[in-house]
């Protein structure tokens, strides 16, 4: 795999997990209250303890994409 490739293949994995960041934001902001409710019917869960998850999730896949996609893409477009 040449360098090109690599650095190509990290700016798509980090627009492609952007893009799945903010459908999950839009869906759990948009459709909060189904979700909840479904999830609710599963799972003993508060709706404070609900809203703690989802935003946990959403930072551990922000700050993973900026660490492992985002970093290695702009160090590569510098050096190369």
């Amino acid at each position: 795999m040449s360098v090109e490739m690599f650095r190509s293949a990290l700016g798509w994995c980090t627009l492609i997990n952007w893009a799945f960041l903010l459908g999950w934001w839009i869906w759990v902001t948009l459709a909060h209250d189904w979700t909840y409710r479904v999830h609710a019917k599963w799972f003993k869960i508060s709706e404070e303890r609900f809203d703690e998850i989802h935003y946990k999730g959403m930072g551990a896949l922000k700050v993973g994409t900026i660490v492992f996609n985002l970093t290695p893409y702009l160090a590569l477009r510098i050096v190369v």
